[in-house]
């Protein structure tokens, strides 16, 4: 008994004639009927019934047709596993972020994806989500961390979610632990020189109908926390983009709550190595997926 016979077996059982099953094995019909005797020879029990119609399987036939196909599954695992392997004996994986992104997420995941595949050599390059979805365009990088949605050009995975905070300088007077807008329109803020997130919090506050007071546009996320805990004004950032925050700044959620959803993206026509679906992996069981 070989894995040829099995194939030959389930796919008779299938196709329900043997001229079928060998157009679809791409062989003679003297093949397969070579094969089937070869089988039911071995085994000393016809396995199938020819008649007019066809073949069908036999009372016995029929119970090892069920273990023939558990047999064939099992293989497509091994060779599964084994063409992983393979692909991740060697080669590489490319990943960009924006960078709070890459600072909090990807550490943890870059570390156990390189204890169990030494042999693939890791890069990981900080962009802009713009320059994220470029580098994937160009065939630059493998895999893409930014925030969604994105266009249909990419396949993306959920894996996070990061709540906007709103940033406070301590004061002597007491701030409420759960915030109004009221609260909020006593400050003057710090914007983020981001278009995504300076987009959505000015959205939220025009949704919620607030007037968003802005004393300073800022490129970089660590100098807008610097300027919070000088007293300079308040801010609005994802919480990832915040961290670490210093003691002299105060954290409160919105008093409507808004969030942007992190993902791991590919471009669509790009097929994906091993080495990257073992990362997107990787990805979504950090995430709870």
């Amino acid at each position: 008994m070989n894995i040829h016979h099995l194939e030959v077996l389930v796919a008779i059982a299938r196709e329900g004639t043997f001229s079928n099953a060998a157009l679809v094995l791409e062989t003679s019909q003297a093949a397969v009927s070579r094969a089937i005797a070869s089988l039911e020879a071995e085994l000393g029990v016809p396995l199938l019934k020819r008649g007019r119609f066809g073949a069908k399987p036999t009372q016995v036939g029929e119970r090892v047709l069920r273990h023939a196909q558990d047999i064939l599954e099992l293989r497509e695992q091994i060779d599964y596993e084994v063409n992983l392997e393979k692909g991740l004996y060697a080669g590489r994986l490319r990943i960009a972020s924006f960078r709070s992104a890459s600072t909090h997420l990807l550490p943890p995941i870059l570390a156990r994806f390189r204890d169990r595949f030494p042999r693939v050599e890791v890069s990981l390059s900080e962009l802009e989500p713009a320059g994220v979805e470029q580098a994937l365009r160009e065939g630059q990088v493998d895999i893409g961390l930014v925030p969604l949605p994105r266009s249909e050009e990419f396949v993306v995975w959920e894996i996070a979610r990061d709540e906007y905070v709103a940033l406070l300088p301590r004061s002597s007077r007491s701030i409420a632990k759960v915030l109004t807008w009221h609260d909020l329109s006593d400050y003057d803020f710090i914007l983020y020189n981001y278009a995504e997130c300076t987009n959505a919090v000015r959205e939220h506050w025009q949704r919620w109908g607030q007037k968003l007071e802005v004393a300073y546009v800022v490129k970089e996320d660590s100098t807008i926390v610097s300027m919070v805990a000088e007293g300079l004004g308040a801010a609005v950032l994802p919480r990832l983009a915040a961290l670490p925050i210093p003691k002299s700044v105060q954290v409160r959620s919105l008093p409507e709550p808004l969030e942007r959803v992190i993902g791991a993206a590919t471009l669509a026509q790009t097929p994906r190595t091993p080495a990257v679906d073992v990362f997107i992996a990787m990805l979504c069981d950090e995430a709870g997926l």
